[in-house]
């Protein structure tokens, strides 16, 4: 049986709040529906998250018109408050989150198995887009 490589994909961002801020909009489900999306015309209309090892999460993304939408979640494996977050997706593909912080910036580094249906670089700029929103929306937050 051959095995298949596995492609590992890294996106980071600096977002300029408090950790504990960072971590809060990071995992709070009324925080993820604001930022989870890839693009303007995309939304997530629920988040539901149980932040502990074993412990799963998932929010839906969908196409703000209607005309495509899916579930994205996981399982936690490991979660180390304000530091570190792994989980495995429902297809099994692994992510691993970092969380550093130097006064009031704060360092996201989100590390995940490509999948094998989207182009590397694709997976990437999606994966990207979903943090550069996140971070506009952390900063703009109260």
């Amino acid at each position: 049986m051959a095995t298949q490589e596995i492609t590992i994909i890294t996106v980071e961002n600096t977002v300029n709040a408090p950790l504990a801020k960072v971590w809060d909009y990071w995992t709070q489900p009324e925080h993820i529906t604001q930022w989870n999306h890839a693009s303007d015309d995309w939304h997530s209309p629920w988040a539901k998250n149980d932040l502990r090892p074993g412990g799963s999460f998932s929010a839906r993304m969908e196409a703000k018109d209607g005309s495509f939408g899916f579930d994205f979640g996981g399982v936690y494996d490991a979660v180390i408050l304000h530091e570190y977050i792994e989980y495995t997706l429902g297809d099994g593909r692994k992510v691993k989150i970092t969380f550093s912080a130097g006064g009031n910036i704060t360092r996201v580094t989100e590390s995940f198995e490509a999948e094998g249906t989207n182009p590397v670089e694709m997976q990437q700029r999606g994966w990207q887009a979903i943090l550069d929103n996140f971070k506009r929306y952390t900063e703009a937050g109260n």
